[in-house]
């Protein structure tokens, strides 16, 4: 459950989560704002936020959030707080953002409570305390807010910052799922399928993940996509594999880019074309994700869908392995032994192919005992 904790919500500090107050812009609403009105200033700056009305402008967001947040006004600091945690308008600066979420927090604002708690959870800003966390998101959670629900239901799932209570967990994250949450829905198909809090019940947790899905959440495409192309818990097809990753690429899920270049480099679930193999896996570089990195490194080197480079492969490769990527490690060691991109060392081959040899990739595994036997930057030792 840890992997779906960990990208959760991220919404919750990419999102100033007030608008339903928002009065559009107008002359008179800049009047009142001019005048002091702090719930005119709060519309003002989100009209400049968002472009509503108003030319984008984070400066002058900025300006009219700190105009309400002096006032005290709970939505003028939690916007502001947003900002400083995003940079928009301002120098990026979590620790500001935290005291401006801890100021409407404590007036009671349910999103800055979501967001301090967050800011808990994560360590952003402040010291990371997971019983923090708990402790802000319990309230929302209790008065029905969906968000906190899904964040309180895995911290009990967990055991994080309160004591491990798998099917009170599973009862939160029930309610915010029954709301039409697809955090909700994405994280309980996940207790379905294994049998977290619940008895395991694959049908009920493909049903909760495809709801998610087809609402266009993009980690719920990626992951249902991954059932399709695995058929274990549903018939393998790899065709509706490929439906969900696209759709989930196209939103920019990096791990659903990465394997849409698989798909299109292997024919899976789609015709072969090693060009557009070659655009989907350097988007996927391009986010940062290893293994992205590492296919866009061989896409290179092989010349698929794109000119043989061999330097850009050994920089991609390069990338992929400082982030510890067991494939990477092992290109890299190969790049290092063979010349390709970089000047021969053999020496720096086998400290590459250990490492992949050290995290089980069995390619990298075979070229540390190749080393061995025949004193590739190492002295021979068959026994090894």
């Amino acid at each position: 459950m840890k992997q779906f904790l960990a990208g959760l919500l991220v919404g919750l500090i990419t999102t100033s989560g007030w608008s339903k107050d928002v009065v559009p812009y107008s002359l008179e609403l800049v009047k009142k704002a001019e005048s002091g009105d702090a719930e005119a200033q709060c519309s003002l700056g989100w009209c400049y936020k968002h472009g509503k009305g108003v030319a984008k402008d984070g400066k002058e967001a900025v300006k009219w959030y700190m105009k309400a947040a002096e006032q005290g006004n709970s939505n003028g600091q939690n916007c502001l707080g947003w900002c400083y945690a995003n940079g928009l308008g301002v120098v990026k600066d979590e620790k500001e953002a935290v005291k401006w979420y801890t100021k409407a927090a404590e007036q009671g604002n349910v999103e800055a409570k979501l967001n301090l708690g967050w800011c808990y959870l994560k360590g952003l800003g402040v010291a990371k305390n997971e019983l923090e966390a708990a402790r802000w998101f319990a309230k929302p959670a209790e008065d029905g807010n969906a968000f906190a629900q899904v964040c309180l239901g895995c911290l009990y799932v967990e055991g994080i910052g309160v004591p491990k209570e798998e099917k009170r967990g599973v009862e939160l994250l029930a309610k915010a799922a029954e709301q039409g949450n697809v955090d909700g829905q994405r994280v309980l198909s996940a207790c379905y399928l294994n049998g977290i809090g619940v008895p395991k019940d694959e049908k009920r947790g493909v049903e909760l993940l495809t709801k998610a899905a087809e609402k266009g959440d993009a980690e719920a495409q990626y992951q249902l996509g991954g059932l399709f192309s695995a058929g274990s818990v549903v018939s393998k097809n790899e065709e509706d594999a490929f439906k969900w990753w696209k759709k989930a690429a196209e939103q920019g899920n990096a791990d659903s880019q990465h394997n849409l270049g698989v798909c299109y480099r292997d024919g899976m679930g789609v015709a072969k074309d090693d060009k557009k193999g070659f655009e989907w896996s350097t988007k996927s570089a391009e986010q940062g994700d290893a293994d992205g990195q590492n296919d866009l490194g061989s896409c290179y080197r092989r010349g698929m869908g794109v000119a043989k480079d061999d330097r850009k492969a050994f920089e991609w490769y390069t990338k992929s392995a400082e982030q510890g990527n067991a494939d990477g490690l092992r290109n890299l060691g190969m790049c290092y032994q063979d010349g390709i991109g970089v000047a021969k060392d053999e020496k720096k081959a086998f400290e590459w192919f250990t490492k992949s040899a050290e995290r089980g990739a069995a390619d990298g595994q075979y070229n540390l005992g190749r080393c061995y036997k025949y004193g590739i930057g190492v002295a021979k030792d068959e026994n090894k």
